[in-house]
């Protein structure tokens, strides 16, 4: 298993235990076909859901774990247009179109696995009453139109230049009245342009690149070897090409991976920050790279 899933296995394994039974149920229905991934993500958008109810006095509590499925029954299609009202608006997190939705189908996986084909000792629905039934919930975009318009989101190559050269220089002058900033950016400008030309000369996801190890590096046949998204063999590498225009950048990277991230041994990691408080570096995470 690569290190991704296994962070979100573990990380899985923490939260089960907060949720009610009947998530766990259907987690543990979903376990043979989805990844520790995906399931995480049910479990963290049905955290945000019940805390919701709790806060709105929606269910008693107290706390998530003690929600009933009768307390779900009584759910009105005003309830969820308020949720769906909350997750568009919190100040803090607020969440695209696109989120929304997802959070909205993670419910009514849920609350049709409930209805439709989990059932009690005396082989009734675990749940009398699906609200989510009646939410309609819209596609942010047609299938049909994601071809017409992937082509003006692709870079060109000229693009990709022009924004190599922005991360590795032109950043610094928009940060320079901000020394906490301006620090932070010298420091990584190296890393993070390595990370970001490596992903536009590759096709990488962000997800691959955090999981790759320094040996999984090769510079003479531009060849990088990655656990792929989808596959169901967690031994096998795949080999991906990237351009030589990355060569340069992940040289000049793994020149000063080791004295400027303070890399031990044992790290194996090929991107690495070091977390405040700690002396040495260690294997960057997926939110880090997003956020930069």
């Amino acid at each position: 298993m690569n290190i991704l899933k296994a962070k979100d296995r573990q990380e899985l394994e923490k939260k089960l235990p907060t949720m009610p039974w009947y998530v766990e149920k259907f987690i543990g229905y979903k376990l043979p076909d989805l990844s520790p991934s995906s399931l995480l993500e049910y479990v963290r958008d049905y955290e945000t859901f019940f805390s919701y109810l709790l806060a709105e006095g929606l269910a008693e509590g107290p706390t998530i774990r003690d929600i009933k499925l009768e307390e779900l029954e009584r759910l009105h299609m005003d309830n969820i247009d308020g949720f769906r009202m909350f997750l568009s608006t919190r100040q803090q997190q607020t969440n695209s179109r696109v989120t929304i939705t997802r959070k909205l189908s993670s419910l009514r996986s849920l609350f049709h696995y409930l209805s439709q084909i989990a059932e009690d000792e005396q082989f009734y629905p675990l749940l009398k009453r699906n609200v989510m039934a009646k939410i309609s919930i819209k596609r942010t975009h047609k299938p049909k139109d994601t071809a017409a318009k992937l082509e003006g989101k692709l870079l060109q190559e000229e693009e990709i230049a022009e924004f190599l050269e922005y991360v590795k220089h032109g950043y610094g002058a928009d940060v320079a009245s901000n020394k906490q900033a301006l620090y932070a950016y010298e420091l990584n400008r190296t890393r993070d342009a390595c990370i970001v030309s490596l992903i536009l000369h590759s096709g990488l996801r962000v997800s691959e690149v955090v999981n790759l190890d320094v040996d999984d590096i090769d510079l003479k046949k531009k060849l990088t070897y990655v656990y792929r998204k989808g596959k169901n063999d967690d031994t096998f590498k795949t080999p991906v090409y990237f351009r030589q225009e990355a060569v340069a950048d992940l040289q000049a990277y793994l020149s000063m991976r080791e004295t400027r991230y303070k890399a031990p041994k044992r790290e194996k990691a090929l991107f690495l920050a070091i977390a405040n408080g700690k002396s040495e570096g260690s294997r960057m995470t997926k939110r880090a790279i997003q956020e930069w």
